[in-house]
């Protein structure tokens, strides 16, 4: 790459025009701050002599609304302060921004620097997280600086081999390396991987001893964390999102448990979560759930024989419904269960990863949940993102919704198949920014 190229890379990635706007606005702020503090105080100032000189001679009732107003320059006073610092504040978190463009920029400059393998991961994430933000961020990483396939390694979990199809020369599988008891115990009380932590350097080492790769490079998702987090606490709008990532359908490819299936059913995923408690009314909800939608069509759960983070599957006891989980390791169990879904008239299960998978294949997904713990910008953005590529959509309900749950089930169930407009065409999608949309996203 030229001299001249890179410059260019590093103007439009570190956001100089956008960090000296932030400078300016700064300015602007404290010379308005200051301008309004310096108007108070004169006419704070000028109350008081008012008020010296009227004491002795005006009327009670005269001295007490001066003594009245002067209370309210006092508040407006303070009220001026907090609305100067918190301008100030802002414009700060916006200047971090800008760091972690710059920190990016340089990055990924790194990366073009050299021909050597890049191991991208290892993801250890939610489901959720991976199919909507890290998976296309990967995405329109290597597309948009052409990163030849043949230098990246994926390392995730699950079999998911298929949801990078493309984007890498090699998956590897992360259970290859570690146990699910490794796995679980790390990740247990660190889900967000917004930097390179004992356990993802503990993967990379036993990867790369594996795979005898020299001074491999990293492409983590810490580099992700940082550029999207001012979404996440919503300070910055999707588009910042949408500005580095690239959504697409998956495809899932045939596997033989698909075999033993029956032509038509819906696939399950329950399991108790903070937005899914395990409680008595829950389990029932299940329950019925399952013995409602098995009197339409077979039903398929995907649950689960082991566990690897710390969500426990619902008991799902209905003579009706057929288990896969003697077909399911930590290997594969992922993969699996993509191809299983991708086959089904529907899916209906807890709040979650699942029921983000579920339209990323084409087909249409019904997610209970009875707590609003999570955050409504992540469900936000999802509908947005299942808009664009069509085909299916993402329907959260309230457990209390029940009757509706029923009559969305049963139509879902009835629908002839050949309608539903599932298509295994990949469909990229670009941002909103540059779609003109300014659509705000769990």
């Amino acid at each position: 790459m030229t001299q001249g190229r890179v410059s260019r890379l590093w103007h439009r990635l570190t956001g100089r025009t956008q960090l000296e706007r932030l400078a300016a606005l700064e300015a602007t702020i404290g010379k308005y701050g200051r301008a309004q503090r310096e108007d108070l105080a004169a006419q704070q100032a000028q109350v008081a002599r008012l008020t010296q000189e009227l004491a002795g001679k005006a009327e009670e009732r005269a001295v007490r609304r001066l003594e009245q107003r002067l209370d309210d320059i006092r508040a407006s006073l303070v009220q001026q302060d907090r609305d100067y610092g918190t301008a100030l504040e802002r414009a700060g978190r916006l200047d971090e921004q800008g760091v972690d463009s710059r920190r990016f920029a340089r990055r990924i400059e790194q990366l073009l620097r050299h021909d050597r393998p890049i191991v991208v991961g290892p993801w250890t994430g939610e489901v959720g997280f991976e199919l909507l933000y890290w998976l296309p961020f990967v995405r329109w990483v290597v597309t948009t600086y052409g990163l030849a396939p043949e230098r990246l390694i994926v390392v995730s979990r699950g079999g998911v081999r298929s949801w990078y199809q493309g984007l890498g020369h090699r998956y590897e599988e992360m259970f290859g390396h570690v146990s699910v008891d490794e796995y679980r115990a790390a990740t247990e009380t660190a889900k967000k991987q917004r930097q390179v932590g004992a356990f993802d350097a503990e993967v990379l080492d036993r990867v790369a001893t594996a795979l005898r790769l020299e001074r491999p490079a990293l492409l983590h998702p810490g580099m992700m964390y940082r550029l999207f987090l001012p979404f996440w606490k919503e300070i910055a709008t999707a588009a910042s999102v949408d500005a580095f990532t690239r959504h697409a359908r998956l495809t899932a490819p045939h596997d033989p448990v698909e075999d033993q299936l029956p032509k038509e059913y819906v696939a399950a995923r329950f399991y108790f979560s903070d937005c899914f408690p395990d409680t008595p009314e829950n389990r029932a909800l299940v329950a019925s759930t399952l013995d409602a939608v098995s009197r339409h069509l077979p039903v398929v759960v995907l649950s689960t024989p082991f566990a690897v983070d710390d969500h426990r599957d619902a008991p799902a006891d209905d003579g009706r419904v057929l288990r896969i989980d003697r077909q399911l390791t930590a290997e594969h169990n992922l993969a699996v269960q993509s191809a299983v879904i991708a086959r089904a008239r529907a899916f209906v299960g807890t709040y979650g990863g699942y029921s983000y998978l579920a339209p990323y294949l084409g087909v249409p997904s019904v997610a209970l949940f009875s707590r609003r713990t999570f955050k409504a910008q992540h469900l936000q953005l999802a509908d947005s993102v299942f808009s664009r590529l069509g085909g299916a959509t993402l329907t959260p309900l309230d457990a209390a919704a029940l009757p509706a749950l029923t009559m969305m089930l049963e139509g879902l169930t009835s629908t002839p198949a050949g309608t539903r407009g599932q298509s295994n065409t990949a469909v990229e999608s670009r941002s909103l920014q540059a779609r003109g949309s300014e659509a705000e996203p769990r």
